[in-house]
């Protein structure tokens, strides 16, 4: 990466929403959040987001929120508060069709085979699960065993997701996450022989002692899993937000020259698998929902990343949850002692929100198809907001103009962000971003 697109690799938002996180605000609360829900149409499709924070070992590149713990008892008194909060939104949300289910963490597969049945259970008797609603999971393979793995079977579980990071001992040691290639296949092959139709691999670059060789042999040995989707993610180093990030060496971290070295060795490896780029970290083999989504434009972003989820509201359950609502977002409290004792009380989860306005929504939608599908089309625009699109429009045919790198090009009615330009597709959605610059939130690179 030469010294001229330095400046493109600057810390920017992961633009997981528009608005980001750091501008909620407690002017949204519990009272805001239920009107919110029981506005939506009576047909309106229902995603569910359900998140465990808790770790049974804690990794130190990890960014979510979650604690390590010793023992269980931790997680019974959790999904006791989980249980009372998932009553009560569903008897707001009432008949509307849940059509996806995502399990997050922390890690979820912590849980032990009973609670997995009895909160699965809960969900599909108090929400109107659909017959072929997405029941997805994130595992770790350090905590899996058989019955776990025919517990999440019987509860329909379509997906896994497995965090792999990074194969390389040296890598693992650095992040404390020992984990064998020979652990991660027993999963994969497990979740197959149980009639999981569909893996995913997370892998990680510029990880401590990483180097572009092992991100390049770790992509190797994803691959001979062959799992129908891998999200090759950045490793954002925020220590200012993630104090355990401060055992990690800085001076063991690579350069942003590294960085992009190595985000390119891993995704040359999985296109020469036979995998489809999809957006600018995740891939997908072609018969994958995700590689078909992503060429017939439905291809959508949510705080998992990129999505095929097409959802009309995201409700997010559990300490931290976020959930996206066609009037805004809302997040839950943090603090898991403070969630137990507000959702067990009847007092409401919520801690902050906001609520969009005609502007958010314009620009929301901007940097959405940007970021899925590396282009900007006028007419898409005017025919959803009318006039209001103008701005917009002006400043993308600017960013055009100023490009002096390859980056985007202009078709008519299009800006589009060519190949060369699209490891670097945030910074160019940072340009609609009317929030950044009196921005104070700091972020993780943009490559």
């Amino acid at each position: 990466m030469s010294d001229s697109l330095a400046h493109l690799t600057k810390p920017v938002p992961r633009y997981t929403s528009y608005p980001t996180a750091p501008h909620f605000h407690a002017g949204i609360d519990q009272r805001t959040y239920e009107a919110w829900l029981a506005e939506l149409a009576p047909d309106a499709r229902v995603s569910l987001y359900l998140h465990l924070p808790f770790c049974d070992r804690l990794c130190w590149f990890c960014g979510c929120h979650t604690k390590q713990i010793n023992r269980y008892a931790p997680v019974t008194q959790y999904l006791e508060a989980l249980k009372a909060e998932i009553v009560r939104i569903a008897g707001i949300v009432g008949n509307r069709p849940v059509t996806a289910i995502h399990w997050g963490g922390g890690s979820p597969s912590l849980l032990a085979a009973d609670d997995i049945a009895q909160v699965t259970a809960l969900l599909r008797s108090v929400f109107n699960v659909t017959p072929s609603a997405e029941f997805s999971v994130e595992l770790d393979p350090s905590d899996m065993e058989d019955a776990k793995f025919d517990a999440w079977a019987a509860a329909g579980l379509t997906r896994a997701s497995i965090g792999v990071q990074d194969f390389d001992p040296k890598v693992q040691v650095a992040i404390n996450r020992l984990q064998s290639f020979e652990q991660t296949k027993v999963v994969v092959d497990a979740m197959r022989s149980r009639g999981v139709g569909s893996v995913n691999i997370d892998m990680l670059y510029g990880l401590p002692h990483q180097t572009i060789e092992g991100a390049a042999s770790t992509a190797r040995q994803v691959v001979s899993l062959r799992p129908d989707r891998v999200a090759l993610f950045g490793y954002a180093h925020v220590p200012w937000i993630k104090k355990h990030q401060t055992m990690i060496e800085e001076a063991s971290l690579p350069d942003s020259q590294a960085r992009f070295a190595q985000a390119n060795a891993a995704a040359d490896v999985l296109r020469a698998a036979g995998y489809v780029s999809i957006g600018f970290d995740h891939f997908a083999l072609p018969h994958d929902s995700m590689a078909k989504s992503a060429v017939d434009g439905t291809l959508q972003r949510n705080f998992q990343g990129y999505t095929v989820d097409e959802h009309d509201a995201l409700i997010g359950l559990g300490a931290s949850a976020i959930g996206r609502l066609p009037q805004g977002y809302i997040q839950n409290v943090v603090a898991t002692g403070d969630y137990q004792r507000r959702a067990l009380s009847g007092e409401g989860t919520v801690a902050k929100g906001i609520a969009l306005t005609d502007d958010d929504r314009l620009r929301g939608y901007a940097i959405e198809r940007l970021m899925c599908d590396f282009q900007v089309d006028f007419n898409a625009l005017r025919q959803r907001f009318g006039g209001a699109a103008e701005p917009v429009i002006c400043e993308a045919v600017a960013m055009a103009m100023e490009d002096q790198n390859g980056h985007i090009t202009m078709r008519p009615g299009v800006m589009e962000v060519t190949a060369a330009g699209r490891p670097f597709v945030r910074s160019y959605a940072a340009r609609f971003d009317a929030y950044l610059a009196q921005d104070t939130a700091r972020y993780s690179k943009a490559v």
